[in-house]
């Protein structure tokens, strides 16, 4: 049996609700990036820019990062969990994701949020 020791969340039930409650803020943030893009047929950098330097937006994609790893962690660690039976090969690959997830998050942080 496995333990629920490396999971994001407590139990299985607020895992299912993290998984959910992110899908639903990608979903948001990718509507609206969608719509941005049809109702700005001729976007340039400025504009693109100016949505970008405006606080509301940088929280909102902060939000969507965040959920974002969120949800690729609790997908791959039910994955890994489900697929790799050895305690050490498990305990590695979920290593690695969390370092990638975690460059990934930061990274992103340092172009939304950097100079």
């Amino acid at each position: 049996m496995v333990t629920n020791i490396t999971s994001f969340g407590r139990s299985g039930l607020s895992d299912w609700l993290m998984q959910r409650v992110s899908a639903v803020i990608l979903a948001l943030y990718t509507v609206f990036i969608v719509a941005f893009l049809l109702f700005n047929p001729n976007l340039d950098y400025y504009t693109w820019s100016g949505l970008f330097s405006q606080t509301w937006m940088r929280i909102f994609s902060l939000l969507a990062f965040v959920a974002l790893a969120a949800h690729a962690w609790i997908g791959l660690w039910t994955v890994t969990t489900d697929y790799l039976k050895s305690t050490r090969l498990r305990v590695g690959v979920q290593a690695v994701i969390i370092l990638g997830i975690f460059v990934y998050l930061v990274w992103g942080i340092q172009i939304l949020w950097g100079a």
